[in-house]
């Protein structure tokens, strides 16, 4: 078997572990890939015997694929999607784009965030990227709020405002707008998106570790960066829409 038909079927095997753990829209995405590697893969082969197997394969999944998607749908339309993400401690590969990236889709319009501590310098960083990966998935999006809190201390306060005062011009110059909100209450993190999901986060943003240094592995590209603890839930509420 061609290495690519090999790699399709790792990823396709992964999402039914996925689908088997209830972390559907991540298994969605497995099948998807591999799918499309898979149907390439076929698209090279010369043996009919070995093609026909392929496609028998090809066809087996896009079933299962389809019946998950109709499932998921189901689910979103009921108002009861749920689910739930969990980082273990000191693991890497939990970058944004892969937590959370395939809810940013081309009809998120606006984007709602909730995260008490965007604060310090590394936490603007994470909110940063954050604003990053939502500029390159959402080409509709227009407007981001952000409610966030102080830290209590006039200079951390006018830096922390300075940070952010950068971060709206720029963003202001793909033409989104960004709002913050300061609120002395605010105790819940999570991401409301236009399109209807719903994430919460329990650390919020900042649930990377620090790297060891500077010119240590995981300081530029999260992906590499070990992380906390931390629970993700995901739901999907149509009402959504309207805010």
């Amino acid at each position: 078997m061609p290495d690519n038909a090999k790699g399709a079927i790792s990823l396709l095997h992964r999402g039914v572990q996925l689908d088997s753990e209830k972390r559907y829209t991540e298994a969605l995405v497995h099948y998807q890939e591999g799918l499309q590697m898979l149907i390439d893969a076929m698209k090279c082969m010369s043996d009919p015997v070995k093609k026909k197997q392929v496609h028998q394969k090809i066809e087996e999944y896009m079933s299962r694929a389809e019946r998950l998607k109709q499932y998921v749908n189901k689910q979103k339309e009921e108002g009861k999607y749920h689910e739930q993400i969990k980082i273990e401690d000191n693991s890497t590969g939990n970058g944004y784009q892969k937590v959370f990236g395939r809810f940013l889709s081309e009809d998120v319009e606006e984007i709602r965030i909730e995260d008490p501590y965007i604060r310090a310098y590394h936490q603007c960083q994470n909110f940063l990227r954050f604003c990053e990966l939502a500029c390159k998935s959402c080409p509709q999006l227009k407007r981001i709020f952000l409610t966030t809190t102080r830290e209590g201390d006039d200079k951390k306060d006018k830096e922390q405002e300075g940070w952010l005062s950068k971060l709206y011009a720029s963003l202001l110059q793909q033409s989104i707008t960004l709002t913050v909100v300061y609120s002395s209450t605010l105790h819940d993190r999570q991401i409301i998106l236009s399109n209807g999901w719903i994430i919460k986060i329990g650390r919020g943003l900042d649930y990377f570790k620090a790297p060891e240094n500077n010119m240590s592995l995981g300081s530029c590209d999260v992906d590499l960066r070990r992380c906390h603890e931390t629970v993700v839930d995901v739901f999907h509420n149509s009402a959504v829409r309207s805010f």
